[in-house]
């Protein structure tokens, strides 16, 4: 029998949180969307523990929307830069999620 892989993947995530007191968004911030890197069996897995971290970091998830695996968004010809990539190889390594990008969102009436 052959030696069994691996069955984790790294899967982008873009996570919306909304405002939770002590989630270290700036002030005047209405929310984020958060650009993840986050290591699961399967995607449903990848977001649970993405979910969960991000609530033990007292954020407020709101929405999660997945782009897939490395090799999927390769196939659908995204191009995917060094240090993206070296983040997603981090991420598998570790078996974690890694928060590679944060964008405030802030009401435009303020």
């Amino acid at each position: 029998m052959a030696q069994k892989e691996s069955r984790q993947q790294v899967y982008t995530l873009l996570v919306q949180i909304g405002r939770k007191a002590g989630d270290g968004l700036p002030k005047g911030a209405t929310g984020a969307a958060l650009l993840c890197y986050a290591s699961g069996i399967d995607e449903a897995e990848a977001v649970r523990e993405t979910v969960a971290i991000l609530k033990q970091a007292d954020c407020a998830p709101l929405d999660v929307t997945g782009y897939g695996t490395l090799a999927e968004r390769e196939a659908q010809g995204d191009v995917i830069d060094p240090e993206d990539r070296a983040l997603m190889m981090r991420a598998l390594e570790e078996n974690s999620v890694i928060v590679a990008q944060m964008t405030p969102f802030f009401d435009k009436d303020e």
